[in-house]
């Protein structure tokens, strides 16, 4: 979503960083050109005025200037005032310490995702913090609106309320709220209707809808990709109902992040979600620290971490690091490894959380890479035989047509990514020979693993490597599959 603002924002402190010492008008330049980025990127004109006003007076402190590494501060700067921003760095959370039901009202315009949002926000509530969550659906305006939140429902394993055709929201509202007392549930989502437009009649349903249900979040649901005018939205609704947190759709797209940057800073109300893909569990927790980070090309680690969390299974964790003491790897391992990848979002999305891969991924995007190179990759190991892939060495020259044939791709293709296995099981070998995992740990503390071993090409795993994480090393190799 940040991309643009990122490259903007990533020329002009690279120009910085380039300099020993800076004086005050270069510092003033620079300024100038992130004020540009900012309004390219469609943030508000109020916004990227303090925004600018309040880093120019921190940056030509005489503290700055004097420092060692005058362009870095700036950098770190900037870094705050996004932060801030964006929110501050403290994540804004849910408040459910209430007695139950805890009920969450969801509003927004019509089409800007509503009733997918209170889908995926109900199955995150229900799988990572064990919350009963019971849906509702109060949009009696639009066709199959209360159909479609049952589908979802029945999707992500959470229950709905039934459907009493004729009734109005307002009956709607106080039947779920006596369905949840019923049921002992824990959260009641309730999704509210929505119109093309902002008009009274809405803001009137929704008045009504809360004084039944006094909810105690109410979430407002805003497109991304509407730029500037979802801050306007927000304005609006904010003025009518007492929000307490916006959500954030599409940030997957390629929006220029000026709604996201001005949300916060117009509305007083912090972005508690973002809605990063069309799966139902592609909401994720908004962090503003994190978000800062990508946008100045800082990566985010963490969140790197927490998808392999979620998408690593245990017992592949600890089947491959069984197979990696004994120095054994082959390609059911290597689709294992592959294939967490995609659920981890794929490489774009990992090149842009890592630090320093901005470049890399501008380079992937040039070239034509992209996701379905992992598709490719599986479908070729898809084409082995168990045998072959339990020993490659089997594949001889016929057996490398059959399986190209079969899995739609050239034998160069074929020879490529057996050659990326062939140096991946070399590394496994080579940390066998230096004592498995724990011999691996201890290399830690001398250089990395990087210094250890050197014949890697980056391993993905020590500092400064140069390959993708899951990967268990080769990242290098990997790079060349992919220049097909």
């Amino acid at each position: 979503m940040f991309d643009s603002l990122s490259d903007r924002l990533g020329g002009v402190f690279d120009k910085l960083r380039g300099r020993g010492a800076l004086k005050e008008q270069d510092v003033r330049d620079a300024m100038r050109e992130v004020r540009i980025a900012l309004l390219e990127a469609d943030v508000a004109l109020p916004v990227v005025r303090r925004f600018i006003d309040q880093v120019t007076e921190k940056a030509i402190g005489h503290d700055v200037l004097r420092s060692v590494t005058p362009g870095q501060q700036v950098v770190k700067i900037v870094n705050d005032a996004l932060i801030e921003t964006l929110g501050g760095e403290t994540t804004a959370e849910l408040d459910l310490n209430a007695a139950p039901p805890v009920v969450i009202m969801m509003v927004g315009l019509q089409g800007s995702g509503k009733t997918t949002s209170t889908a995926k926000l109900g199955k995150m509530l229900k799988d990572k913090q064990g919350k009963k969550v019971l849906l509702a659906s109060l949009d009696v305006n639009r066709p199959a609106a209360q159909e479609q939140l049952k589908v979802l429902g029945e999707q992500v394993g959470v229950g709905t309320l039934p459907i009493i055709p004729g009734q109005q929201p307002t009956e709607i509202a106080t039947r779920a709220m006596q369905a949840a007392k019923l049921q002992a549930v824990d959260v009641l989502l309730l999704d509210t209707a929505g119109r093309l437009h902002v008009d009274q009649q809405l803001m009137d349903e929704m008045k009504a809808v809360a004084a039944i249900s006094t909810p105690r979040e109410t979430l407002l649901v805003v497109d991304s990709l509407s730029g500037q005018d979802a801050v306007n939205v927000a304005q609006s609704f904010s003025g009518q109902v007492d929000l307490s947190g916006v959500i954030l759709t599409r940030m997957d797209g390629d929006a220029r992040g000026g709604a996201a940057l001005s949300m916060r800073a117009v509305t007083g109300k912090p972005i508690k979600f973002a809605g990063t893909g069309e799966k139902m569990d592609a909401l994720e927790v908004f962090h503003p620290s994190r978000v800062a980070n990508r946008i100045l090309g800082m990566g985010d680690i963490v969140s790197i971490v927490e998808k392999a969390a979620e998408s690593v299974k245990i017992e592949e964790a600890e089947a491959l690091a069984k197979r990696m003491e004994q120095g054994k790897f082959d390609m059911n391992d290597l689709r294992t490894q592959l294939r967490q990848m995609q659920n981890m979002g794929g490489l774009g999305m990992l090149a842009g959380m890592m630090p320093g891969m901005k470049k890399a991924k501008a380079a992937m995007a040039q070239s034509g890479m992209d996701d379905k190179v992992l598709l490719r990759m599986d479908a070729i190991i898809g084409s082995m035989t168990p045998k072959e892939r339990a020993n490659p060495a089997l594949l001889n020259a016929k057996r490398k047509i059959r399986v190209a044939n079969g899995s739609g791709t050239q034998v160069q293709d074929v020879n490529k990514l057996l050659k990326m296995h062939l140096e991946m099981a070399k590394a496994m070998k080579q940390i066998k020979k230096m004592g498995g995992l724990k011999g691996l740990a201890a290399m830690f503390g001398k250089g990395g693993l990087d210094a250890a071993m050197p014949g890697l090409g980056g391993s993905g795993l020590g500092p400064g490597a140069g390959g993708f994480p899951g990967l268990g090393g080769g990242g290098a190799d990997l790079s060349k599959f992919l220049k097909k």
